[in-house]
C-alpha cells in the first residue's frame, strides 16, 4: 500500500505540477519546503546535521536559516523535475549557464570519452537536459534502483525523455556499459558523493571519513576518458548556475587502487569545495558520514 501511494504521489506530481505556471509552481514548491522544515523531521534534522560539518562555525540560528534554504532549494529541484518534459528545447537549453564548460566541450572534442562526476547539487536533471540540447550531447548515467518498481519505471522514463540513456546501478553489468560507452568517445555522467555499494572508497570530507564511489576514479583509469567534477547551484534567477571543474589526473605512480584512492579524494576535494560556497544547494538529506552510519547500526 505505501509503495502504490508513493507511486500515485509522484505520477500526480509529474502529472499535476508541469501543468501550472511557473511562478505558481515555484510558489508551491517555497510552501512546501517551509511546512516540512516547520515540522522538523528526520530529513530535516538530517540535513541541518550534515550542513553543521559543512559550516562548522554556525550558530544553532544560521544552521536552521540553512536548512530551511535547502528545503527551498530541494523543493525547486523537484518542481523543476515534474515540470522539465514539458519544457521546450529553447527553455532546456536557456536554463542552466555552467562556468568553465571549455573542460567538457574540449574533453568531448578529443575523443577520449568524458565522465562528469556531480555531487547531490541543484537539478542534475536539468543539467543533463542542457547538455542534450545546448550541446546536443546524448549522454549515459546510472540510476538507483527504486521501490516501488513502477516508481524506477517513471524516473527512467522521465529521463530517457531527456535524452538520457539510463542503466540500472545492479550488478556489474553497468561499469561494463559505461566502459563501452567511453571508448567510443562518448559521455557518461554519474552522482558520486554518496556510496550505495557499501564498497566505496574512504575519504576525508570536510574533516571526517565517509565513503564515495570508486567507479569515475575506475572508468577514467580503465578507458583512458577525462574526469570532471561538476558543482551546481541556484541563485535568484531563474537560470540555474554551475562550474566544470579542471581534469582529476590519474596519478603515473601506485597501483590501482592507490589511484582510485587518490582521484576518488581529489574528486571529493573538488565537492566539498562547491559545497562550501553554496551549502544550501547540497541535497543531502540521509546520513552520509562513517560516524554517522555506524551509530545507526545495533
Amino acid at each position: 500500500m505505501k509503495d502504490r501511494l508513493t507511486d500515485a504521489l509522484y505520477g500526480l506530481g509529474w502529472a499535476t505540477v508541469k501543468k501550472l505556471p511557473e511562478p505558481v509552481a515555484n510558489g508551491l514548491g517555497r510552501c512546501i519546503a517551509d511546512q516540512v522544515w516547520k515540522r522538523r523531521g528526520k530529513s530535516v534534522l538530517r540535513l541541518e546535521s550534515n550542513l553543521a560539518r559543512v559550516v562548522p562555525d554556525a550558530s544553532p540560528e544560521r544552521l536552521a536559516a540553512l536548512s530551511q534554504a535547502g528545503m527551498r532549494s530541494y523543493m525547486r529541484y523537484w518542481m523543476e523535475s515534474f515540470r522539465l518534459p514539458s519544457w521546450s528545447k529553447d527553455r532546456m537549453a536557456s536554463g542552466f549557464l555552467p562556468e568553465d564548460v571549455h573542460h567538457l566541450t574540449e574533453g568531448l572534442a578529443s575523443g577520449r570519452g568524458v565522465v562528469l562526476a556531480l555531487p547531490h547539487m541543484g537539478n542534475y536533471d536539468l543539467a543533463g537536459a542542457w547538455v542534450t540540447t545546448k550541446l546536443d550531447t546524448p549522454f549515459t548515467t546510472v540510476a538507483e534502483r527504486l521501490k516501488p518498481e513502477t516508481l524506477y519505471d517513471r524516473f527512467v522514463a522521465y529521463r530517457e525523455s531527456l535524452g538520457m540513456e539510463v542503466l540500472p546501478h545492479v550488478g556489474g553489468s553497468a561499469f561494463g556499459t559505461l566502459a563501452r560507452r567511453l571508448r567510443a568517445g562518448g559521455l557518461v555522467c554519474l552522482v558520486a558523493d554518496r556510496d550505495l555499494s557499501a564498497s566505496g572508497v574512504e575519504v576525508k570530507f570536510f574533516g571526517e571519513a565517509t565513503r564515495m564511489p570508486a567507479g569515475p576514479a575506475m572508468l577514467a583509469q580503465q578507458t583512458g576518458a577525462l574526469l570532471l567534477p561538476v558543482t551546481l547551484w541556484y541563485d535568484d534567477s531563474p537560470v540555474m548556475k554551475g562550474r566544470v571543474h579542471p581534469p582529476i589526473e590519474v596519478p603515473e605512480t601506485g597501483d590501482r587502487a592507490s589511484r582510485t584512492s587518490s582521484m576518488t579524494q581529489a574528486l571529493a576535494d573538488a565537492f566539498a569545495t562547491g559545497i562550501a560556497d553554496h551549502p544550501e544547494d547540497w541535497h543531502m538529506l540521509q546520513r552520509l558520514w562513517l560516524a554517522d552510519l555506524e551509530e545507526r547500526r545495533p
